[in-house]
């Protein structure tokens, strides 16, 4: 990755970063026997996670051995598992180019990955392009066009007209079908028309099942009805529509947000009882639970039992462990932790330098932050817009918001509203209004909404610069959201 700036790193980030600076400790308190031990047994899980068999996704640019569609649609399944949707596209492309016409399981696929990559109106003209074909649309067909409807455009009636259509033309609608509705509609919060949905599924005598049920729970405890979402799953045990793990997942994750974890614990006392077994995301939620209301024992305790049970830490149990030494007072072990990556194994990816890096700059550790973020780089990591956040935070926070600029026109970093209102708030509260301006004008000429804190402290700008007509009008019009991005660039 190559900087406009790059003194700024190398200025700031010596080799070695000392323990102490200006008589200000980099570290927490001393380790007692209690803490370096989690932080040995962190080490012992790193080597033990490094073993794990990477996940193979399919090679960018491959094809297929041969030259038929059942090949082809082998292959771009694995892509549209993989998340890789141009790759799926290419092939779609490259089928009709070699003459082999793609079939309906094709075309459904194609609509699926573009649907999931949140791309509607592509797949829409997928959809359009297959009827044009002479190509009727199948039950599988047509539930793609109703998670469409549902999840991309919030259009609910017309995903119930396409049921409607299935039903009218002889292709009958799946329990998949409903619970795909459903999901949408509770993913949105509107678990009233939801229910409406179940009753005319039961109606239409297709039963459904824990995925129908499932969405429904995780409604319920986002909107923090905890024993709407308790008494829905203790009726799906009593009709012999056994919740699976992630029913339960989704339930001791609400309980573990409100801290209710003599809950937690009842519910995983009673797995063996309702036919399922806790899996790493069980642990990890519950983990992650512990560590935000700070049990750092009781998580590693945790942890032992999860490992007596067979079960491998993935990179987000490893994570939610480096959170939580962080979070123990231990971000300079964790720090030291991520410099012996390589002596452990480890592959370290930008979650995990992310984590640390934010704690260490909670802390004001900027040398601390300057060194993970340069190691990273070194590294072939690939910083994220995040991970520019907490570096440009650091600086701010250090009184250096001249060098954490100079990061901002660095090349490979994506900066987002966070890094932009940060840098803004810092350069308006030290009276610097030219700086304000030009970030604000940066801002939503790269297409980032301003938000409402930015946009005040322009407004006060432009006051102070004697611009009052600017102020009043941008005012008025950023209070319609939709149309403030065009009227910065107007008065930008």
């Amino acid at each position: 990755m190559r900087f406009k700036h790059p003194t700024v790193c190398v200025r700031l980030c010596p080799s070695r970063v000392p323990r102490k600076s200006a008589g200000k400790s980099l570290r927490g308190p001393e380790l007692g026997s209690a803490g370096k031990l989690l932080v040995l047994r962190f080490s012992e899980i790193l080597k033990q996670f490094s073993k794990r068999k990477p996940v193979c996704s399919p090679v960018i640019d491959a094809r297929p051995r041969h030259p038929h569609w059942f090949e082809y649609s082998k292959l771009m399944k694995e892509f549209k598992q993989a998340g890789q949707v141009d790759q799926v596209l290419r092939l779609f492309q490259e089928m009709k180019y070699f003459n082999l016409w793609p079939d309906m399981v094709c075309y459904t696929i194609v609509m699926d990955s573009l649907v999931m990559e949140n791309r509607p109106e592509q797949a829409l003209a997928i959809f359009q392009e297959m009827i044009t074909a002479g190509l009727a649309p199948d039950t599988a067909c047509c539930t793609v066009l109703v998670k469409l409807y549902s999840f991309c455009l919030k259009q609910f009636d017309s995903a119930f007209e396409v049921i409607l259509w299935m039903k009218k033309f002889g292709c009958s609608p799946d329990t998949f079908t409903y619970s795909t509705l459903i999901a949408g509609l509770c993913w949105d919060e509107r678990v009233e028309e939801a229910f409406g949905v179940l009753d005319y599924m039961l109606d239409d005598e297709c039963p459904p099942n824990v995925y129908t049920y499932t969405p429904i729970v995780n409604a319920y405890c986002s909107m923090g009805k905890l024993n709407e979402a308790k008494n829905l799953v203790k009726t799906m045990e009593n009709t012999g529509c056994l919740p699976n793990s992630v029913t339960y997942n989704v339930l001791i994750k609400a309980f573990c947000k409100i801290g209710a974890f003599d809950e937690v614990d009842k519910i995983l006392e009673k797995s063996g009882l309702n036919g399922w077994k806790p899996d790493v995301v069980t642990y990890s939620t519950y983990m992650n639970g512990l560590c935000k209301w700070g049990k750092v024992d009781c998580t590693f305790q945790l942890l032992e039992i999860m490992l007596d049970n067979g079960l491998v830490p993935n990179a987000v149990t490893v994570n939610i462990l480096l959170d939580c030494l962080c979070s123990g007072s231990m971000a300079w072990e964790a720090k030291c932790l991520l410099e012996r990556s390589a002596e452990l194994d480890w592959d370290a990816d930008v979650i995990n330098y992310n984590t640390v890096m934010s704690r260490l700059c909670d802390e004001g550790s900027y040398r601390a932050v300057l060194k993970l973020f340069t190691d990273m780089l070194k590294n072939g990591i690939t910083a994220n817009a995040w991970t520019l956040s907490i570096v440009i935070h650091s600086l701010c926070k250090a009184g250096k918001p001249h060098e954490a600029q100079c990061l901002l026109d660095s090349e490979g970093l994506v900066a987002n509203v966070v890094t932009y209102a940060t840098l803004i708030h810092y350069f308006y509260s030290a009276g610097k209004v030219h700086e304000v301006s030009l970030l604000f004008s940066k801002m939503v000429k790269a297409n980032i909404a301003p938000k409402f804190s930015a946009c005040s402290s322009m407004i006060d700008c432009f006051f102070q610069e004697g611009n009052y007509w600017k102020a009043i009008y941008c005012f008025l019009r950023s209070l319609g959201q939709q149309s403030s991005l065009r009227l910065c660039l107007l008065i930008c």
